[in-house]
């Protein structure tokens, strides 16, 4: 293990004497800078992702005391990879700085809330966003205006701030607030349509759409299920 180390220090020291010698201390000193920076603001970004992810949490306990149920199945938490921002500033004819990334890439740091029904997909929504200290920046609605694809999905972009040591910063945060079967949907759509070494033809996509219909009935059955299920008297009740 000691050794290990060793050999990686190593090669770190030569690394950096290479580019040391093709680009110059002042070259280099600067290019640490701004991978420092980046990793900064990455880091600053994660925080906000963990804030939100609580708040979100907090709401799925409150609803546990009051409802006896959570709302909330689960949490997926992402940051966009430094490949993925390049290719988003450069599909959008921008350049890579990072006041350009913090004021044109909204979704460096997302996460996808899957919910039981569709009614707790906007409640979820309304109690985040009812909070003073989250300011609403985006929201498009896939549930009510479904994209052509078939897809559905509540998205939501928001301000949050986070407190650090000494200072307070606002980040953005993208939120995707779904059900269960409108994920099981989007994650089999992208699966099927993204297949590298396949074509994806018109009547594949034709099925998709029919899918994603069937998608919505499903849940619109349940909501309804649910909603006969809470209008019957309690066994409590009934005693």
């Amino acid at each position: 293990m000691e050794t290990k180390n060793l050999s990686t220090g190593n090669n770190d020291a030569q690394m950096h004497e290479k580019l040391r010698l093709a680009l110059g201390e002042d070259e280099l000193s600067w290019m640490q800078e701004k991978a420092q920076a980046y990793f900064d603001m990455i880091a600053y970004y994660r925080c906000a992702m963990m804030e939100v992810e609580t708040k979100l949490n907090v709401l799925n306990e409150e609803y546990s005391i009051r409802y006896s149920r959570n709302p909330i199945m689960s949490i997926k938490s992402r940051i966009k990879t430094l490949e993925s921002i390049r290719n988003k500033l450069q599909r959008k004819g921008l350049s890579f700085r990072l006041d350009v990334l913090q004021d044109n890439i909204y979704d460096v740091a997302g996460l996808r809330v899957i919910c039981a029904f569709t009614e707790d997909v906007y409640s979820i929504a309304d109690s985040l966003l009812s909070q003073d200290d989250v300011r609403l920046i985006h929201l498009r609605d896939y549930i009510k205006n479904p994209k052509p694809s078939g897809y559905r999905s509540l998205h939501l972009i928001i301000e949050v701030p986070i407190f650090l040591a000494s200072e307070k910063r606002l980040m953005k945060v993208e939120i995707q607030l779904r059900t269960v079967a409108m994920d099981c949907w989007a994650s089999l759509e992208h699966q099927l349509r993204y297949k590298k070494d396949r074509d994806f033809t018109d009547e594949m996509a034709n099925e998709l759409t029919r899918c994603a219909l069937i998608s919505a009935e499903l849940d619109e059955r349940m909501n309804k299920l649910r909603r006969e299920m809470e209008a019957l008297p309690s066994a409590e009740a009934k005693e």
